[in-house]
């Protein structure tokens, strides 16, 4: 068997392209679909998820983008070597619009190829969490931001493109039907493996642009469809907070308030470090208060107070953030604020503040060493603390910590400025 097309038959090459291609999507589609319904179940505040639930639903993510990553290289590679080939005469010249419309029909299958797991790894590198790639590659991407609506535009592209490959799919499957049953020609004999050639005159057909932008043409009134319908939109599900516990939580701190006692924060962060399946992912409160009273002892001692209110649904947590809200996590719907009530005090080697830390009604001592730098009247400081979860009675059900790490990386930084008298 030729390793190169010919002008009747199709080379043993594009076949293993064509029928690799076939396995992978056919593997690649029911994982998909059957993750994604694990993960609406792992979501969904009514049903009770277990650790094991948990690790099928990564494992399967897992999966399904390295099968994807898999098929992305698999599809430049079939696409590059199909135009460096002859592509071989159609069997039935004299139908125009049939053999246009299966050229069309091949290049939607070939860019959905590309476009589909393209989308989905951006994605998965636009976020934090969940599952894995497997290769030793592509966690993330160059000129890619850990962003969440970066992250919800792609998934948006993924999920629009995967319409557009399974119409293709089936168009594909059901023209090989029609040419196995109805016209009996040997349309899928040429693509099988020792299938002869046909008795078509020694011509190969030419590469034509026009099919090529007739499939531009259907990508693009795809994007136009979901663009009308709001699709592009809408917001990613996973970010928003109820509306009880949104009602209920702090609002941030207002540079024009002079409600703080002593300091009012101008800007700041607070962010939690996880570990989920062996990665890294981090999160960040969005609304949160601090009302900070200091004044620097000149020598080791009390310094201050601080109280620190955290609005818990202002956490964005990757693809885990609607995972984390709720009951078996945070639970935001009965605990919607935490809070960090301590003195300040100054030691010989810095400072720290030692108090309590409130989480889902549990009321602990924590201790928080930090960095402090006051220049004229304005005060930098950044700490660090580390938490574990099952102390506050978070994700009880997950007890491996190759599944969920027990320690929580607690990170704040802030700037606050002298409050005027």
């Amino acid at each position: 068997m030729p390793l190169h097309n010919t002008s009747n038959r199709y080379g043993a090459v594009s076949k293993v392209f064509h029928w690799l291609t076939a396995l992978l999507i056919l593997t690649e589609i029911p994982l998909g679909l059957i993750a994604n319904g694990m993960a609406q179940d792992l979501n969904s505040p009514g049903i009770v998820s277990t650790q094991a639930d948990i690790q099928r639903t990564a494992l399967l993510f897992s999966i399904h983008k390295t099968t994807g990553v898999l098929i992305f290289f698999v599809a430049l590679a079939r696409i590059l070597w199909a135009l460096t080939q002859d592509k071989p005469a159609p069997l039935h010249p004299e139908r125009r619009l049939e053999t246009f419309l299966a050229e069309t029909v091949h290049w939607l299958l070939y860019g959905s190829l590309v476009l589909v797991p393209l989308t989905g790894w951006i994605h998965h590198a636009a976020t934090v969490g969940f599952a894995p790639i497997w290769w030793s590659f592509g966690q993330s991407l160059p000129l890619v931001p850990k962003d969440e609506t970066v992250s919800h535009l792609f998934a948006t592209l993924h999920v629009i493109f995967i319409y557009v490959l399974l119409v293709a799919l089936a168009l594909h499957v059901a023209g090989a039907i029609k040419h196995q049953i109805i016209d009996r020609d040997a349309t899928l004999r040429r693509m099988w493996f020792g299938g002869h050639g046909t008795d078509l005159p020694a011509k190969a057909a030419p590469h034509t642009a026009l099919p090529a932008v007739a499939a531009l043409i259907v990508w693009a009134a795809a994007l136009g469809f979901a663009a009308l319908s709001g699709v592009f939109a809408s917001e990613p599900t996973a970010s928003e907070p109820t509306a009880a516990a949104a009602d209920s939580a702090s609002a941030p701190a207002d540079p024009d308030d002079t409600a703080s006692a002593g300091w009012q924060v101008d800007e700041g962060t607070l962010n939690i470090t996880i570990t989920q399946m062996g990665s890294t992912v981090t999160g960040t409160f969005a609304d949160w208060t601090a009302d900070i009273t200091f004044e620097e002892p000149a020598a080791p001692g009390p310094a201050g107070t601080v109280d620190v209110t955290i609005a818990i649904p202002s956490l964005t947590l990757g693809g885990v953030t609607q995972q984390a809200m709720g009951p078996d996590f945070f639970d935001v719907e009965n605990f919607p604020t935490a809070r960090f009530e301590a003195e300040i005090e100054k030691t010989t080697d810095g400072y720290v503040a030692t108090g309590t830390l409130t989480i889902r009604d549990t009321t602990l001592p924590v201790t928080l060493p930090f960095d402090l730098t006051i220049q004229d009247q304005t005060a930098t400081m950044t700490g660090t603390l580390q938490l574990q979860r099952l102390d506050y009675q978070i994700g009880q059900s997950v007890t491996d910590p190759a599944s969920l790490g027990l320690d929580v990386d607690v990170d704040v930084a802030l700037t606050a400025t002298r409050a005027r008298k």
